[in-house]
């Protein structure tokens, strides 16, 4: 069944025009042969923003076919004479269902060609698109060498250029290094910007991640540019997200990085399932299900190690029953160390500080609760007490006449002197001249620790929202 989705928007830049596209696709499957119908309302190929993709590879050719298909005129770049000669008779160099039609159409009405001179595409172009290689070297570090090989090639046409010029970086670069490779060759030329617009393109099914994209990031240090590169993507109809430039790098490694967890989180719940008689298709169906705890943002913020009576003793019992079983789960193995690694971190971060008296603004494993059961913060402050640090301590869910039980016992075996520590929250504030925060605080704890100005360490990552709220 062909799905058929409209849009009529201004399109950006330079282009005065209102173009007219409709998408086809073929319900879940491959785009369809008229991926994207394009009718420029009898502009010339002239219109539009100039963009120069240099590497037609994989993420190169794509995206000029694209771009080319939503009304900018594109000119890509290649040493290789095979891809441009392809390009320029209208063929796609490599197979990527629904690639062929694009390049062939955007070719014959006039707005994609391509070229191996770097002089040629750039002479006219408002951005260039580095969609480069950059290849795994044999220790594991990226390969930069086209890149700069590049970049070079632009450097060199630099000196006379009148018309401002903008760097996209579309390879996968690891953070820093637009500033080290790109903008410290071009920093002579202040009309020439860097930006970084990483893509998320996958084999296979590149064009509709393209043209119906899930993100689009750009980040860098001039607002003009960033939104600049931005608007080519505007008739998508998709918001970009605007960062740093430091960001946008570091974003890209953080998708596919989470997207390998996630592959082998569920191979080795499958195999442990295996194991056990278990259908482990089922038991990731219904995984699935969960949108509010597993399948969504839940968890995926920076902040405090986890703790309490659930995922930890969990996760031994996991671990502990594969291994009785012969069945080695790394990424799962690896959970508690991890854990444990980022409470060092915390701990190492209080440390640094140096303070002498320090208050501690949270005790349980997490807000709202008073479960005091393996909190990560009872573990850290016995580190410190340890070091003989001078700790106070308030949390507003915690008194020794109220909790009892395996609560308290857990309390007492872990700091059998918690009750000279425990201290009401106006006393902590006077007496601390350093505060460490474990978790979210109330509202009315913000504005008390904010009047207080006493200065903070967030090793929850909550203090910057918690005291913005708390101020408005």
């Amino acid at each position: 069944m062909v799905r058929q989705r409209s849009f009529r928007r201004t399109c950006p830049g330079a282009c005065a025009h209102t173009c007219s596209a409709t998408l086809l696709f073929r319900g879940a499957g491959q785009p369809d042969r008229a991926l994207i119908l394009d009718q420029m309302d009898g502009t010339t190929a002239q219109s539009g923003t100039h963009v120069a993709v240099f590497g037609l590879g994989y993420v190169g050719c794509v995206t000029a076919a694209c771009f080319a298909d939503i009304g900018h005129r594109v000119t890509g770049v290649d040493k290789d004479s095979y891809k441009v000669e392809k390009v320029r008779r209208g063929e796609a160099p490599f197979f990527e269902p629904g690639l062929p039609e694009a390049v062939r159409k955007s070719v014959a009405n006039g707005r994609l060609t391509a070229t191996t001179s770097t002089a040629e595409a750039l002479s006219d172009a408002d951005i260039a698109l580095l969609c480069v290689g950059t290849p795994s070297e044999g220790n594991g570090n990226l390969g930069l060498d086209q890149l700069r090989r590049v970049v070079s090639e632009i450097r060199e046409l630099l000196p006379g250029r009148v018309k401002p010029l903008i760097i996209a970086v579309r390879s996968t670069v690891f953070p820093g290094t637009c500033e080290e490779v790109v903008e410290s060759e071009i920093s002579a030329f202040p009309d020439v910007s860097v930006v970084s617009n990483p893509e998320f393109l996958r084999e296979g099914t590149a064009m509709r991640d393209f043209i119906e994209p899930a993100l689009i990031v750009v980040g860098g240090s001039r607002a003009e540019a960033v939104k600049r590169v931005a608007e080519l993507y505007a008739p998508l109809g998709i918001e970009a997200c605007l960062v740093s430039l430091r960001t946008a790098e570091m974003i890209k490694y953080a998708c596919n990085a989470y997207h390998a967890v996630k592959v082998c989180f569920a191979n080795e719940i499958g195999a442990l399932s295996e194991k056990l008689g278990v259908d482990g298709q089922e038991v990731m169906r219904t995984f699935c299900r969960d949108t509010r705890l597993n399948v969504s943002p839940a968890y995926l913020r920076p902040g405090f190690a986890f703790g309490g009576s659930c995922l930890p003793k969990d996760l031994r019992a996991l671990v502990y029953r594969a291994g009785r079983l012969d069945l080695d789960l790394p990424l799962l193995d690896s959970a508690l160390p991890s854990n444990d690694s980022h409470l060092r971190r915390a701990i190492q971060a209080v440390l640094e500080r140096d303070p002498k008296r320090i208050g501690v603004i949270g005790m349980t494993f997490k807000e709202d609760t008073d479960d005091l059961r393996e909190s990560p913060v009872l573990t850290m402050l016995e580190y410190l007490i340890g070091k003989g640090r001078d700790i106070r301590i308030f949390d507003p869910n915690v008194s020794l006449d109220s909790i009892y039980g395996t609560n308290r016992n857990y309390l007492l075996n872990s700091i059998p002197h918690i009750g000279r520590l425990l201290t009401p929250l106006q006393d902590v504030l006077g007496w601390a001249d350093q505060l460490v925060i474990t978790h979210k605080p109330a509202s009315a704890v913000t504005r008390a620790i904010i009047a207080s100005g006493l200065p903070v360490i967030d090793v929850a990552g909550v203090w910057a929202l918690a005291s913005a709220a708390a101020s408005q």
